[in-house]
């Protein structure tokens, strides 16, 4: 699927707009910028997902303060289009979750990221832009894409509330903390939230990292009861793959009431007295 919503561009509009001066395009990595350095999209900056979407020191996001500051260091607006893709597929939706819920105006995902655009053979560059500094004036947050723990543990049960876990069958089950092929760390207990369906973030995307258009995300929605819930908690283990689940819900399918928990497994099997379903 490519396009099918302003939000969700593909690879022939963000050609078309690699030279736009308001356009503003951005790779979010895993562990560092190895891939990036080693080829990205031509005129992307390299960001690390910690050190540029968090605060320095809290486990938290940046304040408005510090997020316009970071944002005018790049040379983007508040008027800027930013565009964003993920290596992982998750981490570029992380980024563009993030920088909703810090309250930049125009965020959008390239459908397919790095994996769609290199299987079109369309070219890499090792080049690092570089942008001049411009005023971004601090936005305020929106602090409805969220729930932290208390939120999450005051609505475990209760009617009209679905709690989706979009980790992997492994994580789901309680046989790993940490994703499958990857060390087994994380969280310091096993197991899921009490009464959560698994959705894993994966079934939202098609071969070549595309999203799977509104009618196939419904089906996958209504087969966990979606549709008898007036709210939805999406989770996963650091709640990238919950942004992706995110993404999909609202962006394609227009789903309405739906808040990301970012503390995630990671927070809730590590916390005193939590309830767990094993």
């Amino acid at each position: 699927m490519t396009g099918n919503t302003q939000t969700l561009v593909d690879t022939a509009w963000l050609a078309d707009h690699l030279d736009d001066p308001n356009v503003r395009l951005i790779e979010i990595d895993w562990t560092g910028t190895g891939a990036y350095d080693e080829g990205h999209i031509p005129g992307a900056l390299g960001w690390n997902w910690k050190e540029t979407l968090w605060d320095p020191a809290v486990r938290e996001f940046p304040t408005p303060e510090e997020f316009a500051r970071r944002l005018g260091a790049a040379g983007i607006a508040n008027d800027t289009t930013v565009v964003f893709y993920g290596g992982p597929v998750q981490f570029g939706t992380y980024g563009w979750w993030v920088f909703k819920f810090c309250g930049h105006a125009d965020v959008r995902m390239l459908d397919g990221g790095r994996v769609r655009w290199v299987k079109e053979g369309r070219p890499l560059s090792r080049e690092v832009p570089k942008f001049a500094p411009v005023e971004y004036i601090p936005a305020a947050r929106n602090d409805s894409m969220r729930i932290g723990r208390d939120g999450v543990l005051d609505h475990i049960g209760r009617e009209g509330t679905l709690i989706l876990d979009h980790r992997s069958p492994e994580e789901y089950r309680g046989e790993m903390v940490g994703v499958p092929g990857m060390p087994d760390v994380g969280a310091e207990r096993y197991g899921r939230i009490p009464g959560a369906r698994h959705l894993p973030f994966t079934d939202f995307l098609g071969e070549d990292e595309t999203f799977k258009d509104a009618g196939a995300i419904r089906s996958l929605l209504e087969e966990c009861g979606a549709a008898e819930a007036r709210d939805i908690i999406s989770y996963c283990r650091l709640s990238h793959r919950a942004t992706l689940a995110y993404f999909a819900m609202t962006e394609i399918l227009d789903h309405g009431n739906l808040k990301v928990y970012d503390g995630s497994w990671t927070e809730w099997g590590s916390m005193v007295g939590m309830p767990i379903d094993p």
